[in-house]
């Protein structure tokens, strides 16, 4: 352990030089730099799984990610491609006219579907109930109604009333797939709706569901969040390995990562998360681990340039020396 902790010091000294470069550097340098970074907090991650002796089922996570969002889950029927593209684009006017067409030749449950994502872009949502209500009414078995009703309910903070929506989703999915859904993201859904509503074991379960999906990616998210509800059960240990779990997620994610505004936004969730867990670390008394993960988390601020979090993590990790 006394050698693995030296080794950590020479690397962090390391990285901390890497990342004073970075700042001077182009965005290319500072890709570079955080790829190098990556590469040994995984040596670090597989490193503390293996001394810890943990399951097989944390040493070897799916890896996939899916993100649950409020984008418009738009119908691929061909009768409506064209309003589907319009509201692809943002064209959210020149759809309004297309689906108001359409609907008065015959209103469908898909038709009134699209209008009321048309209406929650336009932030009209009144009327976006009232079409999502009659999509349901027309076909109950419409799973991407009742989703983008319970997204609506969501940001109404109707969170009971978006949990039912959910439930009906899945019900609906389950008897009639839509292409553009899959369970995972709908247990997902209901474990974020689980854990506001503080339904600690309700979340659990449903985000375990999601992980156990084969369809989709999984989302860093979804282990942090489970992480929290395992937290507020007082279970430590599963948060902090759920925590670890995220981490190696945006670790693969990163390396797929397009632009360095992606790069840093998912490097900021690793230093959010290895903070929860370094807190989580301390609480059960294994102050080795905390320490370490305080000193990634400050590795990647001082890379990300975020001096703010960088002084009061290193205030942190002097508290714990």
């Amino acid at each position: 352990m006394k050698k693995i902790k030296n080794t950590k010091k020479r690397q962090a000294a390391q990285l901390a030089v890497e990342a004073k470069d970075n700042c001077c550097s182009a965005s290319s340098v500072w890709s570079w730099t955080i790829y190098v970074y990556w590469f040994i907090i995984l040596f670090f991650i597989a490193t503390t799984f293996y001394i810890l002796g943990r399951s097989h089922e944390f040493l070897h996570p799916t890896t996939q990610n899916i993100v649950i969002t409020e984008e418009p889950l738009v119908q691929p029927a061909s009768d409506i491609e064209s309003i589907k593209a319009k509201l692809q684009a943002g064209d959210v006017e020149e759809a309004m006219v297309e689906l108001n067409d359409a609907i008065k030749d015959g209103a469908t449950s898909d038709l009134y579907t699209l209008r009321g994502e048309a209406y929650m872009q336009q932030g009209v949502y009144t009327n976006a109930l009232e079409d999502l209500d009659s999509a349901i009414e027309k076909d109950s078995l419409n799973a991407i109604a009742f989703y983008d009703r319970a997204l609506l309910n969501t940001r109404l903070e109707n969170y009971e009333a978006a949990l039912n929506d959910i439930n009906n989703a899945l019900a609906a999915q389950s008897m009639k797939p839509a292409d553009i859904l899959t369970m995972r993201d709908l247990y997902a859904k209901r474990g974020q709706l689980n854990l506001w509503l503080k339904n600690w074991q309700g979340a659990v379960a449903d985000y375990t569901n999601s992980l156990a999906r084969a369809e989709g990616r999984i989302s860093a998210d979804v282990y942090a969040e489970r992480a929290e509800a395992f937290t507020a059960l007082g279970d430590y240990e599963n948060a902090v390995n759920d925590y670890t779990s995220a981490v190696r997620v945006i670790s693969e994610q990163i390396q797929a990562a397009t632009t360095q505004e992606e790069r840093e936004k998912q490097s900021s969730s690793a230093v959010n998360y290895f903070e929860k867990s370094a807190a989580l670390n301390f609480k059960m008394g294994n102050v080795d681990n905390a320490r370490s993960d305080l000193e990634s988390a400050f590795a990647i601020a001082v890379a990300l340039g975020d001096d703010e979090s960088a002084d009061r993590i290193q205030k942190l990790i002097n508290d714990l020396n």
